[in-house]
């Protein structure tokens, strides 16, 4: 006991000067801050910056929320700057019978003082105490920022510095007060303010909703949990990615033929009506025929091509009801416009609608095309690698995993020469895809001819990267891109915030993804149970909560992130309090800001009640 306290009294005086050395690195840090930040308080000190303080902080502190309608009343006085040498001429006596001013002395040198006092005004009101060069009493040119307020009787005094505006000929004093009359009211900004956040609200919205039904399919791939079992021969990946390009692209050109059929029946609302309820019947009937649920004997070669006929073409028939679909909403958008009214807005969410889906269909029908492809030749892949011998398969893998490879590297280069406009094919094209076919002839190379690859993890790597790049990349430069696509307004800021959204949940879902119980999944997985009913059963009933409460606070999120966006044109009442600012209108910026916070902390206290209610 007594050696080791001896050796804690030896180790205190090293342990003394790491603490000092840290302590005096921590002073050093914080001094070169001081330094890089600039911190210095004399200028906050200066009358002139605590004098716009004052006004700012007074003006942010009375939002011009309501008003009253006012009364004006307008006096001028006359004085002389400077005194004629020949003496003031005789100046008119005041009106006393209303408001009126008495200016002493009736003359006075550039730069001096003179007293300046009013009668017979409105008690207990304010306005600007104005100079006007000139001898003429209307000019609507003044100098000056003075104010005056009157006392309970109406009565005012005021010290006034003449301006250095010198002149022989008479000018004048202007007081202008105002008087409130009647009830208050909503002044305009109010009302300005009401249609932004009202926008602001529903931007968040549909950013949030787009967002999570796009985030929640990519947080699936992003969980690392659910993508690390997935391993994949080689053959089968090399298939899979020759796959998907080639799909894509047959399946875009063929649902466009498929739209071109559709086109010439757009206008015509009954027609449309009969083939939204036509098209589905008679692809359901030919799915359910091409795609039977049990079969006791393995149908012939013959049954097995007409199934994929019937199966191709019940398809086409789905992308031709959804064709068929888009334009009778946007033919009873069209016609709903005008006689809804006020409501003509249902007539646009049907247009818009109608549009969205005419566009998007396409797309659809070239990633559909292009996963049914890939998934098809994968398998033909996996069954090639179970049913040849090992040197078989190794030339196999090596003839297809180098086309993949320089299929892959090709299509990276065309997107970097249509980014970069490079204009040298050889390191455009070239060059990708004799890089690509190298890699993938090394890996085949030295890849044992059975052995899965861990396919999973890959994409699992991809989509993290991908989603934390674009995360990276601020709401408010993606709105700078949008404002340049679709222009000045709040689709570009929906857009931003949706894309904005999508990775944020997205990584958001897939850390929750990943934190789940195992035992649901291994006891499902037991059963003998595919990947997407492990998902269906095992981990969507884990991730509904977090997810909810994930949602909420995002759509929180984004309605402060729109005030934000709104300084680039992304629309919202970002756009209006920048406008303001700008202006410096501080008492309607502050109105602006009086919303934003009612809107904040009211969402707050509504997605509490729904986390404790739901989650």
């Amino acid at each position: 006991m007594t050696e080791q306290n001896n050796k804690n009294k030896k180790a205190s005086p090293r342990k003394s000067i790491q603490l000092g050395l840290a302590v005096l690195f921590g002073i050093v840090v914080y001094a070169y801050g001081f330094q890089i930040t600039k911190v210095d308080l004399e200028d906050l000190r200066s009358e002139r910056r605590q004098e716009s303080l004052t006004r700012v902080m007074r003006a942010l502190a009375k939002p011009e929320i309501f008003e009253y309608e006012q009364e004006e009343e307008i006096v001028n006085a006359p004085v002389y700057v400077t005194c004629p040498a020949s003496g003031i001429p005789a100046l008119p006596e005041p009106d006393k019978s209303g408001p009126y001013l008495i200016i002493t002395p009736a003359c006075a040198e550039p730069g001096e003082t003179v007293q300046v006092e009013g009668f017979s005004f409105a008690p207990n009101v304010s306005g600007p105490l104005r100079f006007v060069p000139g001898s003429d009493p209307t000019n609507i040119v003044t100098l000056g920022r003075d104010n005056i307020e009157t006392d309970a009787t109406g009565h005012f005094i005021y010290e006034f510095v003449l301006p250095k505006r010198s002149s022989e000929d008479v000018q004048y004093i202007r007081a202008t007060l105002k008087q409130n009359v009647g009830v208050p009211h909503l002044t305009k900004t109010a009302h300005d303010t009401w249609d932004k956040i009202v926008e602001t609200v529903f931007l968040a919205l549909l950013a949030t909703t787009f967002g999570t039904f796009l985030a929640i399919p990519l947080s699936f791939i992003a969980a690392r949990n659910l993508m690390k079992p997935v391993r994949s021969p080689l053959a089968s990946i090399a298939f899979s990615l020759l796959g998907w390009p080639l799909g894509i692209v047959l399946g875009y050109l063929i649902v466009r033929f498929v739209e071109g059929i559709s086109s010439p029946f757009a206008g015509n609302i009954p027609i449309n009506l009969v083939s939204i309820v036509v098209a589905p019947a008679l692809m359901l009937v030919g799915l359910r025929w091409a795609l039977p649920q049990e079969e006791i004997t393995k149908p012939s070669t013959s049954t097995q091509i007409m199934r994929w006929g019937v199966l191709f073409v019940s398809v086409l028939i789905g992308f031709y009801g959804f064709f068929q679909l888009a334009s009778l909403f946007k033919n009873f958008g069209q016609m709903g416009m005008v006689p809804l009214g006020r409501l003509s807005f249902l007539g646009n969410f049907l247009f818009q609608t109608g549009d969205i889906v005419g566009i998007i269909t396409p797309a659809l029908g070239g990633l559909a095309a292009g996963g049914a492809l890939s998934s098809f030749m994968g398998k033909i892949g996996q069954r090639t690698t179970e049913k040849l011998s090992p040197v078989n398969v190794k030339l196999f893998n090596i003839v297809f995993a180098t086309l993949a490879g320089a299929t892959v590297f090709g299509l990276l280069g065309l997107l970097v020469e249509w980014l970069y406009q490079i204009d040298n094919s050889f390191y455009t094209f070239w060059g990708p895809v004799l890089t690509g076919g190298i890699l993938g002839l090394t890996l085949a190379s030295f890849t044992k001819p059975k052995d899965t690859l861990p396919t999973g993890l890959v994409i699992y790597y991809i989509t993290r990267t991908f989603l934390n790049g674009l995360r990276s990349i601020e709401a408010l430069v993606m709105a700078i891109v949008f404002v340049i696509a679709v222009g000045i307004g709040p689709f570009a800021g929906m857009m931003a915030l949706g894309l904005h959204t999508i990775v944020s949940l997205a990584k958001l879902y897939s850390e929750q993804v990943e934190s789940i119980m195992a035992g649901p999944l291994e006891a499902i997985q037991a059963t003998g149970a595919n990947r997407l009913q492990t998902i269906v059963y095992a981990v969507i009933p884990q991730i509904i909560p977090p997810y909810i409460s994930y949602t909420m606070y995002r759509w929180d999120i984004n309605v402060r992130m729109s005030t934000i966006i709104g300084f680039v044109g992304g629309g919202g009442i970002g756009f209006l309090l920048q406008q303001n600012i700008n202006l410096l209108n501080y008492r309607a910026a502050s109105a602006q800001m009086f919303a934003i916070a009612i809107v904040v902390a009211s969402m707050d206290y509504i997605s509490s009640v729904l986390r404790e209610k739901y989650v």
